[in-house]
């Protein structure tokens, strides 16, 4: 649905994108992350026709957006950074509005108005003008506009910034909803949100990719990945500690004096299975356990280490 060749952005001697290349298949919800001026941004802005590339290919949906970038435009809802819209409109003139730009018949687009604002929740506040809404709302209105023409693909830039946590749960349930028939490309630089939304995550550092992969494969990366965290109350901990280290396939152990008892971190030889191991050792010398469980990764570990290797 998009594929992204050779691109490349300067401005000036600075280079913001560069020599990236990616593909986006139907029905993915890519993740597009790095910190603050990696090029997520930029990227996102020369999918959409924003800003031209320096040089390198995009197509979406077949259609380059060199060449022609009208048809680029109509497969494409974006949704910007900070939701810009027009404040001194209410939402329904301002969904309106846009239908009428997008060349939809007047029956077409009030069509489409009501099943984006039904999508979106925006029924309550759809006579309400746009500057006295609050940004959980803007931010739904700008999205509703992205929506309007019924696009196949999406490029969403930060959707839940500024949105209190019920905000984001609802973004966040709607963007899971809407993959079933779109393409997503969400770019964020929150990490929790990539592990509940995406199917796939590209981290951008220094303009370049440095991970294409799953957030599950993202976060076997981490040092953490199989590592099992025991909390015990039990008296003479270090000894605890010798034992446990010595248990088949465990690599390393730390250990934390904590209110009301040790916690223990195993980390495993090669991000082995471990739980198993530790659960019937502690069954044999009959060690009361307060909590025992085997940890995904942490994905922020990964993050920090790729992103600083490229600045290194």
């Amino acid at each position: 649905m998009i594929k992204v060749t050779d691109l490349v952005k300067k401005f000036g001697r600075f280079t913001a994108v560069d020599s990236i290349s990616f593909e986006v298949a139907p029905g993915d919800i890519l993740g597009f992350l790095g910190p603050n001026g990696a090029g997520k941004s930029t990227t996102m802005r020369i999918i959409t026709c924003f800003i031209p590339p320096t040089s390198g290919t995009v197509t979406v949906n077949g259609h380059d957006i060199a060449r022609d970038a009208i048809a680029v435009r109509r497969q494409i809802g974006y949704l910007p950074e900070s939701a810009p819209s027009y404040g001194e409109m209410t939402v329904d003139e301002f969904l309106r509005f846009v239908g009428d730009v997008r060349g939809m018949t007047s029956a077409e687009r009030d069509r489409r108005k009501d099943e984006v604002m039904d999508l979106t929740a925006l029924h309550g506040v759809r006579e309400q003008l746009i500057e006295t809404l609050s940004k959980g709302f803007r931010q739904r209105v700008c999205l509703a506009q992205a929506l309007i023409h019924d696009p196949p693909v999406l490029i969403l830039d930060e959707p839940t910034d500024g949105l209190d946590p019920n905000q984001k749960h609802d973004m966040r349930n709607l963007i899971r909803q809407m993959s079933a028939k779109k393409t997503i490309v969400l770019s964020t630089h929150i990490l929790e949100e990539m592990e509940a939304v995406c199917t796939r995550a590209i981290i951008i550092s220094e303009g370049r990719i440095v991970v294409d992969t799953t957030p599950e494969q993202l976060a076997a990366m981490s040092s953490h990945h199989n590592a099992v965290t025991l909390k015990t109350q039990v008296q003479h901990a270090a000894g605890l500690r010798a034992d446990l280290r010595a248990l088949p396939g465990v690599e390393q152990v730390t250990e934390e004096t904590r209110a009301g008892g040790t916690v223990f971190e195993l980390f495993p030889q090669k991000n082995a299975l471990i739980l198993s191991e530790v659960t019937r050792f502690l069954e044999t010398r009959r060690i009361p356990v307060d909590e025992l469980f085997v940890q995904r990764g942490h994905v922020d570990e990964v993050f920090r280490d790729v992103t600083r290797a490229v600045t290194d």
